[in-house]
């Protein structure tokens, strides 16, 4: 079966749990894999995981885990907890981005969560990643409106990029719910004018299917991108396993391959256990 004839075919699954995965691999068994050593595979978790549950990630062919930050207890002992694992923590997610908001009309509330950022810059390069997800605020209506968090976002992230570029880490830009840049021009536009090589995209595909085609936001954002969220969302399911919501999986890989792509690539969300979440991403995207 040929990639497009299998993401037609995932696609079209009614219920995952009612086909299973074997029905899936099973259907695509001898097609040829593109992103085998160019994009590799995560999930999120943070330093209470333990070290059974990072054996079972390691033994499904995970390639790495993203935690999350500031609010580590031991930063060194969950390196090195993730390391006799054999799995990095390719980076992590800045804690109390969605209170201690860089748009906040608040100065001291906008500093707080600029500190906030900036301990996960810390904590990313102590742990031996390479980068933090921020979401750089929320529009919430007239104290918070769309220029507000461009402008005060913008200025609240130049002044972590000392940090930034001195750790060697970048800050990632997630596309969420938050109201703001929900077209990918709109995106390209943001980071552009923050025109920093420390400040980049974070990708969560399926958040943005609601506003745009995934595969339009990876052409749109080319080189922008550095890592992947991987999410599905579909119009009558909402959030869902993948492969059950209206992500055109092989239009996406398309367009990966034509910006490019290789990195980390991290599921966010829940297929009815690990095991079923790594042979899907393993289908899906071709790994």
């Amino acid at each position: 079966m040929k990639r497009r004839d299998f993401s037609k075919a995932a696609l079209g699954l009614a219920a995952f749990g009612a086909v299973g995965t074997g029905a899936l691999l099973s259907a695509s068994e001898t097609r040829q894999r593109t992103n085998q050593g160019r994009l590799y595979k995560a999930i999120k978790t943070n330093d209470g995981i333990t070290p059974e549950k990072l054996a079972e990630v390691k033994a499904l062919g995970f390639d790495g885990i993203e935690g999350s930050s500031p609010g580590i207890g031991d930063v060194a002992a969950y390196r090195a907890k993730a390391e006799a694992a054999g799995l990095p923590i390719h980076g992590v997610v800045c804690q109390g981005h969605w209170q201690e908001r860089l748009s906040s009309p608040d100065p001291s509330v906008r500093d707080k969560g600029r500190q906030n950022l900036e301990q996960a810059i810390r904590d990313a390069r102590a742990l031996g990643g390479s980068s933090v997800l921020l979401v750089p605020g929320k529009v919430t209506g007239d104290d918070e409106t769309h220029d507000d968090v461009w402008h005060r976002s913008i200025e609240e992230i130049r002044k972590a990029l000392p940090v930034a570029s001195y750790e060697g880490i970048h800050i990632l830009v997630e596309t969420v719910w938050n109201g703001f840049c929900e077209q990918p021009q709109q995106m390209a536009d943001y980071i552009d004018e923050i025109s920093s090589p420390w400040v980049k995209v974070y990708l969560d595909f399926g958040n943005m299917q609601k506003f745009a085609p995934a595969e339009e936001w990876v052409r749109t954002l080319g080189s922008r991108v550095v890592k992947l969220d991987v999410k599905d969302w579909g119009v009558k399911p909402g959030f869902c396993p993948l492969g059950e919501g209206d992500v055109n999986w092989a239009a996406l890989r398309e367009a990966l391959a034509e910006i490019g792509f290789t990195g980390w690539v991290t599921r966010e969300g829940s297929d009815g256990g690990l095991e079923n979440t790594a042979k899907l991403m393993d289908e899906l995207l071709d790994l």
